[in-house]
C-alpha cells in the first residue's frame, strides 16, 4: 500500500509527471522505429533472418536492439555505436593528452567531447552497415526478398538509412536525458532488452507445459528473481571508508579534536565497472572463432576445435575464457575509471583525512589496496553472473532466448537502468517532501 501512496505522489509533482510523460512518448517512437523494415525489402520474407538471430552471438546482438537487428529495421544497428564510441573515448582519454585537457575543462570540454563522439559514431556506423547489408543474404533473406536488388542504390540508401536511424536513436536518447528522466541511451538498451523478454518467456513456458511441467516453470522464475536479487546486491554493494573533516573556528584555525569534525563516508563500489568489462570480454571472445576459420587453421584439427568451442556461446571453453577475461577487465577498467590519486587530493584540499592514514600519497595507496581488495569478489561474482545462463541451458534445458535473461549483460542493464531510475523519481519525491520509492513511511504535506 506504501507503494502505491507513493506511486500516486510521483503523478502529483507536476514536473515529473510530464518528464514522464516525455519518457514514454520518445520510447514509444524508438520502439516503433524498430519495426519499420528497411525500404527495397520484403517484410514478409524475414523468417529466416529471425531463425538465425534466434540464439547465440547474434541472438545477444539482436537482444540488444529490441528486435530490430532480426527486423532488417532502420534502427537495426541499434544505440550500440554510439556505446562503441562512448568506449573508444574514454579508452583514448587515457594516453591522449587533448582528451585529458577536455576532461578538465568543465561543461566546455564535456561538450567537445560530445561532440568527437558523435563523430565516431558515424564513423562506426559507416562500417557496420555495409557488412550488416552484406550479411543478410548469409543470415537467411532469400534474394527474391531485396525488391530493389542488391545493386548501389540498394546499399547507398539503405547505409544512409542505418546511419541516420542510429544518429537518430541517439538523439532520442540525448532528449530523454535532458527533457524525460534518467540516461536515455540506458534506457533505450533496457526498453529493447524487455521488448524480447516476454516471447522468450512464453517461448520457454511452452515447451515445458508440452512436457507438464509446470513446476519446473515456477521454480525458473524463482531462480531468476534470485538470481536478479544477486544482481541488484552486486550493483549498489560498496566499502564505505570513514573520513573525518576538520571543522574551523570563527578565527580561522582548525579545531584539534577529532569529535569536532563532521564524519562522512567515501562510498567504494564493489563492482566499479558496472556491465563494461562483460562487453569488452564479449569483444574479445569474438576472436578464437575468426582465428580458426582463418585461412591458416580452417583445415587443421585446432581451428575446427576453435571454431566448435568458441561459436556456441553457451559452451564450458567458451565461457571460461570469457569469466577469466572477465575478472582482469575488471581490474583494468576499475584502474582506469577510480582514480585514487585525484580522490586522496581532492580529500585532502578539502580538509579531510581517514582516520589512522596520513593525508596525501599514503591516502591513495590505501584506497588503492581496499579498491582492489574489494574487486577480486567483485570480479568473481561478476564473473559467474555473466557465465550463469550457460549453467541453466546445459542443466536445465532452458530455451536460449529465455537463459539471456538469467545473466549476462542483459541482466546486469536492466538491474542497473531500474536502479538509476528509481533513484531519479526517488529524488524529485524527497525534494517535495514526500516518501521516495525507495523508502518507507508516512507522507508528508507536500510543499507548494
Amino acid at each position: 500500500m506504501k507503494f502505491i501512496e507513493s506511486l500516486k505522489n510521483v503523478w502529483k509533482i507536476e514536473e515529473l509527471r510530464n518528464r514522464i510523460i516525455v519518457t514514454l512518448g520518445l520510447l514509444l517512437v524508438y520502439r516503433f522505429g524498430a519495426q519499420v523494415v528497411l525500404p527495397g525489402i520484403d517484410a514478409s520474407q524475414l523468417a529466416g533472418l529471425a531463425d538465425s538471430t534466434d540464439s547465440g552471438i547474434l541472438g545477444l546482438l539482436n537482444a540488444f536492439t529490441g528486435g530490430a537487428f532480426a527486423n532488417a529495421s532502420v534502427f537495426a544497428l541499434g544505440i550500440m555505436p554510439y556505446i562503441s564510441a562512448s568506449i573508444v573515448v574514454q579508452l583514448m582519454g587515457i594516453a591522449i593528452p587533448y582528451l585529458q585537457k577536455l576532461q578538465k575543462e568543465g561543461a566546455s570540454g564535456q561538450k567537445k567531447i560530445n561532440q568527437i563522439t558523435r563523430w565516431l559514431t558515424i564513423a562506426i556506423c559507416l562500417l557496420q552497415a555495409p557488412g550488416y547489408l552484406a550479411s543478410l543474404p548469409a543470415l537467411g533473406i532469400p534474394q527474391s526478398a531485396f525488391l530493389l536488388g542488391t545493386g548501389f542504390l540498394f546499399y547507398f540508401s539503405s547505409v544512409t538509412i542505418l546511419v541516420t536511424g542510429t544518429i537518430f536513436a541517439m538523439w532520442l536518447g540525448e532528449r530523454i536525458t535532458d527533457k524525460g528522466i534518467g540516461n536515455g541511451i540506458s534506457l533505450l538498451i533496457m526498453v529493447g532488452i524487455i521488448a524480447r523478454l516476454p516471447a522468450a518467456f512464453l517461448q520457454n513456458a511452452a515447451t515445458r507445459l508440452e512436457g507438464n511441467n509446470v513446476m519446473l516453470i515456477l521454480f525458473e522464475l524463482v531462480l531468476w528473481f534470485a538470481i536478479i536479487l544477486g544482481a541488484i546486491l552486486l550493483v549498489m554493494a560498496v566499502r564505505k571508508i570513514a573520513v573525518q573533516y576538520a571543522r574551523r573556528t570563527a578565527s580561522g584555525g582548525y579545531e584539534k579534536s577529532l569529535e569536532a569534525g563532521s564524519r562522512q563516508y567515501i562510498p567504494l563500489k564493489l563492482n566499479a565497472s558496472g556491465v563494461m568489462p562483460i562487453i569488452f570480454a564479449q569483444a574479445i571472445m569474438f576472436v578464437p572463432s575468426l582465428i580458426g576459420g582463418s585461412s591458416f587453421l580452417k583445415e587443421t584439427t585446432a581451428g575446427a576445435w576453435m571454431q566448435t568451442n568458441f561459436a556456441d556461446i553457451f559452451g564450458f571453453w567458451y565461457n571460461l575464457l570469457s569469466a577469466l577475461l572477465i575478472i582482469v577487465f575488471t581490474y583494468f577498467y576499475t584502474a582506469i575509471t577510480v582514480p585514487t590519486n585525484k580522490m586522496a587530493d581532492d580529500l585532502k584540499r578539502s580538509g579531510g583525512f581517514i582516520p589512522g592514514i596520513r593525508p596525501g600519497a599514503e591516502t591513495s595507496e590505501y584506497l588503492d589496496k581496499i579498491m582492489s581488495q574489494i574487486t577480486l569478489p567483485g570480479s568473481i561474482f561478476l564473473a559467474l553472473i555473466a557465465v550463469f545462463p550457460a549453467f541453466i541451458v546445459k542443466l536445465m534445458g532452458v530455451q536460449q532466448g529465455w537463459a539471456l535473461f538469467f545473466g549476462g549483460t542483459s541482466l546486469i542493464i536492466l538491474v542497473g537502468v531500474a536502479i538509476d531510475t528509481m533513484q531519479q523519481v526517488n529524488s524529485y519525491l524527497l525534494n517535495r517532501h514526500y516518501d521516495g520509492l525507495m523508502k518507507t513511511g508516512k507522507n508528508r504535506k507536500a510543499v507548494a
